[in-house]
């Protein structure tokens, strides 16, 4: 490997780890929103419309792409749209390392979309991998006194929602594959701000009464941090195979355990750490299949 290609690699490696990492920290930044007086899904529509915004020129330059196949970026707007604002209101709700274990089930909706909606081949690794995860999964929502394995309070189910979307994120993105990864990625900053403005309005929420350096502060989230983030992921995804990223991105369950911890009193279980740890162990070994898949 030459010289330029080992630096390159090294680049992606460290593009894909610094977004992982912001994305295990986002939750921090939520909450110090939500006790300075603004919501979630406000401070959500004002980082990707900053994001957003600065993304124009990208979608206007490459606008002769989504004349070809406006539906499926549609779909995917949506997908985008309602994952990252699941997701989000989700780590402010409830435990993070539960939310984000839970989110990280969406590799294997992945497959089983890839294999219904795509017709890939549905292998016996994978289906190995399923098991495992749906295992992990029973674990962590079995409640003693409640009996069978289900979803628990708001979050939890924000959770698997966000999850299942981002899996139809994945697949739509799969399907558009001949479109640029960076137009792809415009349209899912404009499906956020869209879904987060539909959510605002059927809440009828007034907007929010907080000092001016609060908008400052989402304005700076979103045209520094989410840009920065986004650009990185574009970044190493477009100089590595896709499994080998989706190795990588599991560092942010590292991140949002440690800062959790840090950061919160909140305390997992021994049964949630056991599933949490089998769908860890799924979601890399989903990674791996794809590996040979390809």
């Amino acid at each position: 490997m030459s010289t330029v290609k080992q630096t390159e690699s090294k680049l992606a490696i460290l593009s894909l780890l610094f977004a992982a990492s912001m994305w295990g920290f986002i939750w921090y930044p939520m909450r110090l929103f939500e006790q300075a007086g603004m919501s979630v899904i406000w401070v959500t529509l004002v980082m990707y419309f900053t994001a957003a915004v600065a993304s124009l020129p990208v979608f206007l330059k490459q606008r002769y792409h989504w004349k070809q196949i406006p539906a499926d970026l549609l779909w995917l707007a949506l997908a985008a749209g309602m994952t990252n604002l699941a997701f989000l209101v989700a780590l402010n709700e409830g435990q993070v390392m539960r939310v984000m274990l839970l989110f990280y089930l969406s590799p294997l909706w992945s497959v089983i979309l890839g294999r219904w909606w795509l017709g890939e081949k549905l292998s016996l690794a994978a289906i190995a991998m399923f098991l495992l995860a749906m295992g992990g999964t029973i674990l962590m929502l079995w409640r003693p006194e409640v009996g069978f394995p289900w979803p628990h309070g708001l979050a939890d189910w924000l959770a698997l929602f966000a999850s299942m979307c981002f899996a139809v994120n994945n697949v739509l993105s799969r399907k558009l594959a001949s479109v640029p990864m960076a137009l792809k990625t415009t349209i899912v900053l404009w499906g956020v701000v869209a879904v987060s403005i539909v959510v605002l309005l059927l809440q009828q929420a007034s907007l929010p009464v907080v000092d001016v350096t609060v908008w400052l502060s989402a304005v700076f989230i979103g045209g520094g941090i989410i840009i920065a983030m986004t650009v990185a992921v574009l970044y190493g995804l477009a100089r590595m195979p896709v499994y080998l990223a989706a190795v990588i991105m599991l560092f942010e369950l590292i991140v949002a355990a440690i800062s959790s911890a840090l950061l919160t009193t909140e305390i997992m279980t021994l049964p949630e750490w056991l599933g949490g740890a089998l769908i860890f162990a799924a979601a890399f070994g989903i990674a791996r299949v794809e590996k040979h898949n390809r």
